[in-house]
């Protein structure tokens, strides 16, 4: 089991507390960007195309630990941007374990063997470590040759120091499902806890607009990766959202479940549009027309989107809310979703595989150190 006992516990009861109390809108992870600045810019991604003098703003230790006191989640994300690049961000990380929050620091691991003695192993502490996929897919994906070496360099000594280590991967289209099952793989073989996937999601500023995934491609896509799975596989997240990608469930999604705060204050609707921003939690809760977002609400925005913030707070809540969803969560727990169909799929040629790699600069400077 890739998620530790303790932390599903913290969350199984947060969640029961909040369905007893009768509260709807209540958040699960607060997706925490101290800032937008990279030392990468990939085609697929639209959070470093701000102007520099944005991509120069940072939160403070004291604005993130009130961001997370005010909106009480039991864990917390934080991406960016390259958090690493943050010059406090091992006082912010420190600051959140002394509140007992189960973070997830997400980032490339460019500096990560570089900056890893400054901080120290704890049950709270994970580092996601973004890979999407082999070497020669996930230098494409972030438009650099070489991230991948850097990256799993990183990811061995981080284990080899005892630190919790995930992988976080976004898969696009064109994307071959037996390279990312080799890729499952490889990722184990390193001693990762387990793998974190999601479909891409079309942000407005992204590069390349030409890379993400409809519907029913990314069930598809889903259906051949994750079915007849191998017993060494872990994944750090729902089996309930993994079914749902593998369209075996249909959920509705739950936006307020992934709050994201940043620079700017708290984003509306979620982490992955911007339709505004509340100066408070409070305000975003009551102020947001919930009602005009996700896949049921026909917002051409959220026509495609599949993506973990969205749907695994749905997952997570049906798990945890009824006896049902938490006998479907231990069965998928350890399931191997045998599928003859599915394997069919993976001796089908697959459309759009990416040509050459192209260098997109950084707006900002290439330096990498914080």
């Amino acid at each position: 089991m890739a998620v530790p006992i303790s932390q599903m516990w913290t969350v199984a009861s947060y969640v029961i507390k909040n369905k007893l109390a009768g509260n709807k809108h209540y958040p699960l992870v607060l997706m925490l960007e101290p800032l937008f600045r990279c030392n990468l810019a990939c085609a697929g991604c639209g959070k470093v195309q701000y102007p520099p003098h944005v991509l120069k703003k940072m939160l403070t230790p004291e604005e993130c630990f009130k961001a997370v006191e005010e909106c009480g989640v039991p864990m917390v994300s934080i991406p960016g941007g390259e958090p690493l690049l943050h010059p406090q961000i091992v006082e912010i990380v420190n600051g959140l374990i002394a509140r007992r929050k189960y973070i997830y620091l997400c980032t490339n691991a460019l500096e990560l063997k570089r900056r890893i003695h400054e901080f120290t192993p704890s049950k709270y502490l994970t580092f996601s470590v973004h890979l999407d996929g082999l070497r020669e897919h996930h230098d494409f994906s972030v438009c650099r040759e070489g991230t991948y070496d850097l990256a799993t360099d990183g990811i061995r000594e981080a284990v080899r120091r005892g630190f919790r280590v995930t992988t976080n991967a976004t898969f696009f289209d064109g994307t071959n499902p037996n390279d990312v099952r080799a890729f499952f793989d490889e990722v184990m073989a390193m001693g990762v806890e387990g793998v974190v996937l999601s479909p891409g999601y079309s942000y407005e500023k992204a590069p390349d607009q030409n890379r993400f995934l409809g519907r029913a491609r990314v069930r598809r896509l889903f259906r051949a990766i994750l079915s007849n799975r191998k017993k060494s596989w872990k994944f750090n997240m729902s089996p309930l959202f993994l079914e749902f990608l593998m369209g075996k469930r249909n959920y509705n999604c739950t936006p307020w479940g992934s709050p994201a705060y940043n620079i700017f204050g708290w984003q509306k609707p979620c982490y992955l549009l911007q339709d505004g921003y509340a100066d408070s939690f409070k305000e975003l809760i009551e102020t947001t027309k919930w009602e005009e977002y996700g896949v049921e609400s026909g917002n051409p925005k959220c026509a495609n989107c599949m993506v973990s913030c969205g749907y695994e707070p749905s997952a997570v809540n049906h798990g945890f809310g009824s006896l049902a969803g938490f006998w479907a969560m231990v069965r998928g727990t350890f399931s191997l979703y045998k599928d003859v169909g599915a394997l069919k799929l993976l001796d089908e040629p697959v459309d759009g595989g990416h040509g050459q790699l192209v260098q997109i600069e950084s707006p900002v400077n290439e330096e990498t150190h914080a």
